[in-house]
């Protein structure tokens, strides 16, 4: 009797182990059942993230046509487009193009693009571009420049810094000397911290989280303070815009260009080419609002309404500038770089402009609030607290129009809640959408 219970014993404490067994070797297939679809779950988030990113590159190609069908710089219909960006089903999840909406727009998160125009270029920007830049000190400008300086001397001013100090630090680096890659590279600039670039977003990505809702939070209480993106999102290394017109057709210099050439433009009769001619051959034209200042050609030959041929009369009125300035240049290349576009640029990027203090920068945009958008950069001259002095020294920076666009897109699987984001610049040209920088993981 004995022997028969160690028998059973012995035979229980082996149904045991293999019990053990058989659920450990179960519980190891399920977590590497688990670990392979959490990773064809996020390979399909990737891909929904990138349909999404196609989608809107499909959608701002198809904008610009229809732009230039109509010679509109500007619509703005896609920057604010939840009917085509937000939760977008596809396949087994979906996916949403957003963006950090700026405080002129109520903050928080917007589903649609944005443009890099609105934003400051860090390869452009002088000094006192950057020292108007809000928290950018004057020492931290100096740096900035000296890293893209090409030269690997230092700077004579406060702040600047050469390889010289970088490879004293732990680990070494040399500075870039050369422009800058992309907007993070700031990081390694002397006086730049990731506080003062990504701000205290929670994944410190330069930007917001979609799905960031201060209700989550703690009390009221201790709650942290609302998100903010830092500089991340006001500057840009990426921007670029043809040398066109709303149309897509090439401008005309007003300097160089003959009399047929300017007679060209809708507006511009003979007797103002005439004016502009003769104007020219005494006065450089440096910007456009050096054209109020044409007058005629032919004094006493015109009539008593204030004609062309009147006697120091101007022959290009403010009305007239504005329909006609999208078509002319005063730059020779082919593609700008560094414009900054007043139809969709805020406060703080307007403001590092020379002589645009933040009232005036602030009335530009209620301005295109009230009355729409600017049809051109000329528009700006219907601003109250606009002069034609600030409006001379603003108009070779600025643009109406922008052909460079940021894609923020994050596809998710709705059963397991996989996600994957996925940020893309791209740039518009006459034929072809070309893919300027690509970043995953953000």
């Amino acid at each position: 009797m004995w022997r028969k219970g160690s028998i059973l014993i012995g035979v229980l404490w082996c149904m045991v182990l293999l019990s053990v067994l058989v659920i450990g070797v179960l519980h190891t297939a399920r977590m590497d059942l688990l670990v392979v679809k959490n990773y064809g779950d996020r390979v399909q988030a990737h891909y929904l993230a990138l349909a999404g990113v196609e989608r809107a590159k499909a959608l701002l190609f198809q904008d610009v046509m229809s732009r230039q069908q109509a010679a509109k710089n500007h619509t703005g219909s896609l920057y604010h487009d939840a009917k085509d960006f937000e939760d977008v089903p596809l396949g087994r999840g979906q996916f949403q193009v957003f963006r950090s909406a700026p405080e002129e727009e109520g903050g928080g998160i917007i589903y649609g693009i944005s443009d890099e125009e609105s934003r400051l270029n860090l390869n452009i920007a002088t000094t006192n571009q950057l020292t108007n830049f809000i928290g950018l000190t004057p020492e931290i400008a100096s740096a900035i420049l000296t890293w893209r300086s090409a030269s690997n001397q230092d700077a004579e001013t406060p702040g600047g810094a050469n390889s010289d100090y970088y490879m004293s630090l732990q680990p070494p680096y040399l500075a870039r000397n050369g422009p800058f890659q992309t907007v993070r590279e700031l990081l390694m600039v002397r006086g730049v911290t990731p506080e003062l670039l990504l701000g205290n977003d929670r994944n410190q990505n330069g930007f917001l989280d979609a799905d960031e809702d201060p209700s989550d939070e703690q009390s009221s209480v201790s709650k942290p303070p609302p998100p903010h993106p830092g500089w991340a999102v006001l500057l840009t290394v990426a921007d670029m815009d043809q040398n066109v017109n709303a149309a897509g057709k090439d401008r005309i210099n007003p300097q160089t260009a003959d009399k047929a050439a300017l007679t060209g433009v809708s507006g511009i009769t003979p007797e103002i080419a005439d004016a502009i001619v003769s104007y020219r051959s005494k006065n450089k034209l440096q910007t456009l609002d050096d054209l109020l200042s044409v007058t005629a050609q032919n004094p006493g030959q015109g009539g008593a309404n204030g004609g062309p041929g009147d006697s120091g009369s101007p022959v290009i009125s403010q009305e007239l500038l504005e329909q006609i300035a999208d078509d002319l240049t005063l730059d020779g290349g082919t593609s700008l770089q560094g414009l900054i576009n007043i139809n969709t640029a805020g406060v703080a990027v307007l403001t590092c402009l020379p002589g645009l203090e933040q009232p005036l920068a602030q009335a530009i945009i209620n301005y295109r609030k009230s009355s729409g958008y600017f049809d051109n950069v000329a528009g700006l001259l219907k601003v109250d607290g606009m002069t034609r002095d600030i409006f001379k020294q603003v108009v070779p920076l600025i643009t109406a129009r922008s052909e460079t666009y940021r894609i923020i897109c994050e596809g998710k699987i709705n059963s397991s809640g996989a996600r994957q984001r996925i940020e893309a610049i791209v740039h518009l040209g006459r034929s072809d959408i070309k893919t300027l920088a690509y970043r995953e993981d953000l």
